[in-house]
């Protein structure tokens, strides 16, 4: 006797014997992120206690997600890297080459080389092309000494972390260069954001397409005979989901831009700012990116070739290269995607301090690397999610800018943002001991 089930995915004969499932196991949430959603959530409340409510302002809120943008961009490329077990200690200084060779092409190179005039259209695009080759080319050539010269990871990026910095430095002779093109400068966040109505707009739809995505999941499962959630869990998925959103967008529009700054904005045009006029800045070009890079590092993990061939070499390399998977080759792809992902967010540092400097990008290594690690990717390889290296950023970001506005001296942060990789580390060996266990 077989038992059925309804689309609902309740069985219609339920063994008598069968335990009943919990509230969580119907919901079928993972509670390894749930319990990063968690501490995320406690460490604002902490912080917003202790700075008599000011962590969770809109401007706070605001600010402290246009800062994450930048790690939390390469912290989806190390996922993979780690995942396929190595390791990259050279993305902030990558991303200080990166930077300096997008700032010489807009203010050096087009403009007195090529005649191309300042505020050109042409200029931002053709400096986000040169950082990409760049990146590609630098994250390739390191992973080709990995992969088919089998030089260990740490050594080839340990140097190139001592290279690329200093390659930055010759490149702009220690200056600092900007500012940068006006264009360019709309990825950095705060220059360049959609605005209240187009925000709303954006909003609306991703809940649309969410919920699309959650009704279309559901439907393939019930198609294929798979075991689907409860219609109720279901319901409140989708509606915890489309708080989350709206609830962002709300929180980013209640963000006003300050008045000073409109009446600027008004006397460039050469009008005259209305009485009683406001303007929030809503939802900034740099967190789309973020969100539509989010998206497509996710569907090539899940979806395509690629990523599963990324996921299975770090799972078990030796069989995987049995199976015919050139591991090699496979090495240089990754590295070359780190690469490329270490010049957008250069993009978005660069432009959201305005210029290049020397320092851009210092330790942005250890911030990377330290995301991946708190948001569930296994230095051991084999596992990692895009949206736990996100949630990774999101914190660690969270308990530097608190600790920032609290007072705490650089380098206790410092000694703090180590302690909690290493107690993140510990939970994530102790949470997998356990899962095993059960298994």
């Amino acid at each position: 006797m077989t038992d059925t089930t309804t689309e609902t995915g309740a069985d219609v004969h339920p063994s008598p014997t069968a335990p009943k499932r919990s509230f969580l196991s119907q919901l079928e949430i993972d509670t390894r992120l749930l319990g990063m959603i968690g501490a995320f959530i406690l460490v604002c409340l902490v912080f917003n206690v202790l700075t008599d409510g000011r962590f969770l302002t809109p401007r706070n809120i605001f600010n402290l997600t246009i800062q994450t943008v930048s790690v939390a961009i390469m912290a989806t490329g190390m996922v993979f890297v780690i995942v396929t077990r190595h390791i990259d200690l050279s993305v902030g200084a990558m991303l200080a080459t990166c930077s300096a060779a997008m700032a010489m092409t807009q203010t050096d190179i087009l403009p007195r080389m090529l005649g191309m005039g300042l505020g050109h259209p042409m200029i931002p695009w053709i400096a986000i092309i040169v950082g990409l080759l760049f990146g590609t080319i630098i994250g390739a050539f390191q992973g080709w000494l990995i992969g088919f010269l089998t030089i260990p990871a740490f050594i080839v990026t340990l140097g190139g972390l001592l290279i690329w910095r200093n390659v930055a430095w010759y490149m702009t002779d220690g200056q600092t260069i900007g500012p940068l093109d006006e264009t360019f400068r709309k990825f950095g966040g705060i220059n360049g954001t959609l605005g209240e109505t187009w925000s709303w707009v954006v909003g609306l739809i991703a809940v649309v397409l969410a919920l699309w995505a959650l009704w279309s999941s559901r439907r393939n499962k019930v198609n294929h005979g798979f075991h689907v959630k409860p219609v109720w869990a279901e319901v409140l998925v989708g509606l915890i989901i489309a708080v989350g959103i709206l609830g962002f967008v709300a929180i980013l529009n209640a963000y006003e831009v300050p008045t000073a700054r409109l009446m600027r904005e008004f006397k460039a045009r050469g009008d005259v700012m209305p009485e009683g006029y406001t303007a929030s800045y809503g939802i900034p070009y740099s967190v789309l990116l973020l969100i539509a890079l989010a998206i497509g590092m996710t569907v090539m993990a899940k979806r395509t070739r690629l990523g599963r061939y990324i996921f299975a070499t770090g799972g078990n390399p030796d069989a995987a290269e049995l199976s015919g998977i050139n591991t090699r080759l496979l090495t240089v792809k990754v590295f070359a995607l780190m690469g490329a992902l270490v010049a957008l967010s250069a993009v978005v540092a660069s432009a959201r301090l305005t210029n290049h400097s020397n320092d851009i990008g210092t330790l942005d290594e250890l911030r990377v690397i330290a995301a991946a690690v708190i948001g569930g990717t296994a230095l051991a390889g084999g596992i990692g999610t895009i949206h736990g290296a996100i949630l990774g950023a999101l914190i660690m970001q969270s308990l530097q800018s608190g600790m920032a506005m609290v007072g705490v001296d650089a380098p206790l942060q410092n000694i703090v943002v180590g302690a909690v990789l290493v107690f993140a580390v510990w939970i994530d060996i102790v949470y997998r001991r356990r899962m095993g266990g059960k298994s």
